[in-house]
């Protein structure tokens, strides 16, 4: 079931459930869930190899930030592909876990996003894939909300994220071995 704006908004309060949000999330939330924010645009560039038991994947870099207080733009030409994170960054406890969709006018504009669900246990900001598919250039200013999080109780039991992108790292430093 989704949890509800009042609950959430109450665990955010006692158990920092998502920090850095902003006042119109904390004061105003909209729908079942909070609107997160673009912090940091990257590009990718070499190579990547996703094996069995070792991965390493692309090296990045960072080609635009979010300042508070500073309106910057970012333009994403058609076909263009970036990784993009999010201002905000959760805390999910083992019972908690959240689904992450785009804001509907993103994919209006021809961008699309590609995200998914981040399981009970994760700490750390969001890292999704940006393109451009449609037929115009689209300018994004940094820190407008780009995504949108549902929260949902886990019923039954399940186990905490162990994975090694805790911490919302964009990329590996070197081949590593997947736990």
């Amino acid at each position: 079931m989704i949890i509800g704006t009042d609950e959430l908004l109450r665990l955010v309060k006692e158990k920092g459930l998502v920090k850095n949000l902003s006042e119109r999330e904390l004061t105003n939330p909209e729908g079942a869930g909070f609107d997160l924010r673009l912090k940091e645009i990257y590009s990718i560039e070499g190579e990547a190899f996703l094996g069995i038991d070792y991965r390493e994947t692309p090296k990045t870099k960072l080609v635009a930030s979010y300042k508070k207080g500073v309106r910057e733009k970012f333009t994403i030409n058609p076909g263009d592909f970036y990784l993009i994170t999010t201002i905000e960054e959760v805390n999910l406890p083992k019972d908690i876990t959240v689904n992450l969709e785009p804001r509907s006018t993103t994919y209006r504009s021809g961008l699309y996003i590609r995200m998914g669900n981040a399981a009970p246990g994760y700490k750390g900001n969001f890292t999704f894939a940006l393109k451009n598919e449609g037929p115009v250039p689209v300018t994004l200013e940094l820190g407008a909300r780009i995504v949108h999080a549902q929260f949902y109780r886990v019923d039954g039991g399940g186990s905490k994220y162990r994975g090694q992108w805790q911490g919302g790292r964009v990329t590996t430093d070197k081949k590593e071995k997947q736990i």
